[in-house]
C-alpha cells in the first residue's frame, strides 16, 4: 500500500490534545491538525504542545487551517481581510510542519447572492493572495470542495477546477465525504489523478455526518481503488473519535489497495 493514511479530527479542536499519540497506536501514519479551538499554529501556548506531540511521535503532519467564522468571499471588506489573514499566518505557521495546507472556500452571503460575479472576483483575488503567501514557504495551499450547503462555491469538479486553475501556490483538496453529500463522488472518482490532497469519511448522502469508513453510503470498494490506482499522496481519514479512526482504517486497508 502506497498510499500513508492520516487521522484528523475537527470534533475533538476542544480536547486536550493528549488523544492525538493513540492515533500513532491506532495504525496511522499522520495527523492532520485542524488550526482550530486548542490547535491553532498562531497560538503559542497550542504551537508548543502541538510540537511536543510531534516531537513525541513518528506521526507525519499536514494541516487544516481555520474556517469557522471566516468567509473569503464576503463582500463585508474587514472580514474578507481578516479571513484571508487568519489562513496566511496558518500557512506560514505550518511550512516548519509540513508542505500541505487544506482551507475552505467562501460562501454567498443573502447580499453576496445578488452579485455572483463580485463573489468570483473576490474568491480569485483571495486565492492569489494566498497563493502567494503558500509559494513563498513552500507550501501547497489546497482549496477543498464543499459539502451540500447551497451558498458554499466549489461544491463540484467544475468549479473547483476552474476556481483554482493557473494559481501559483494553489492546489485542490477532494473531499470525497463532501462528495456525497452533493452527489458528486462519480464526478470527482475520475479526476482524483488531478488531486493534491484526499479527505475520506463517510455519510448518507443528506449532511456532512463525519462518520466511520463502512457507516454510510460510499461504496469505499469502488473509491478506495480508484485512488489507489490514480493517486500518490496522503489520504486523510476524518472522524470523529480513535475508536472510530480504527474501524475506518480496517476498511481502509481492505480497499486501498
Amino acid at each position: 500500500m502506497n498510499i500513508r493514511p492520516y487521522f484528523s479530527s475537527s470534533a475533538k479542536v476542544w480536547d486536550s490534545i493528549e488523544w492525538v499519540y493513540a492515533v500513532e497506536d491506532a495504525g496511522y501514519s499522520g495527523w492532520e491538525i485542524v488550526s482550530d479551538g486548542n490547535y491553532r499554529l498562531d497560538d503559542r501556548d497550542s504551537y508548543e504542545k502541538i510540537s511536543e506531540v510531534i516531537q513525541g511521535t513518528n506521526l507525519g503532519i499536514s494541516v487544516h487551517a481555520p474556517y469557522g467564522d471566516l468567509n473569503l468571499a464576503t463582500l463585508n471588506d474587514p472580514i474578507y481581510r481578516e479571513s484571508i489573514r487568519q489562513v496566511c499566518i496558518c500557512i506560514e505557521r505550518a511550512s516548519d510542519l509540513t508542505d500541505r495546507v487544506t482551507f475552505h472556500p467562501g460562501y454567498l452571503s443573502p447580499v453576496g447572492k445578488l452579485v455572483p460575479q463580485k463573489i468570483w472576483e473576490l474568491q480569485k483575488s483571495a486565492l492569489r493572495q494566498i497563493g502567494k503567501v503558500a509559494a513563498e514557504n513552500g507550501i501547497l495551499a489546497c482549496v477543498e470542495n464543499m459539502i451540500s450547503v447551497k451558498e458554499f462555491l466549489c461544491r463540484d469538479a467544475g468549479e473547483l477546477i476552474g476556481m483554482t486553475s493557473g494559481i501559483e501556490g494553489i492546489g485542490m483538496t477532494f473531499d470525497f465525504g463532501h462528495a456525497n453529500t452533493v452527489g458528486k463522488v462519480d464526478e470527482f472518482l475520475p479526476l482524483v489523478s488531478r488531486a493534491d490532497h484526499i479527505h475520506i469519511h463517510d455519510n448518507h448522502g443528506g449532511r456532512d455526518e463525519h462518520l466511520a469508513l463502512g457507516d454510510g453510503t460510499i461504496n469505499w470498494e469502488t473509491v478506495g481503488r480508484e485512488i489507489a490506482r490514480n493517486y500518490k499522496g496522503i489520504v486523510v481519514i476524518e472522524g470523529r473519535s480513535v475508536e472510530e479512526a480504527k474501524r475506518s482504517l480496517q476498511v481502509y486497508r481492505n480497499y486501498f489497495k
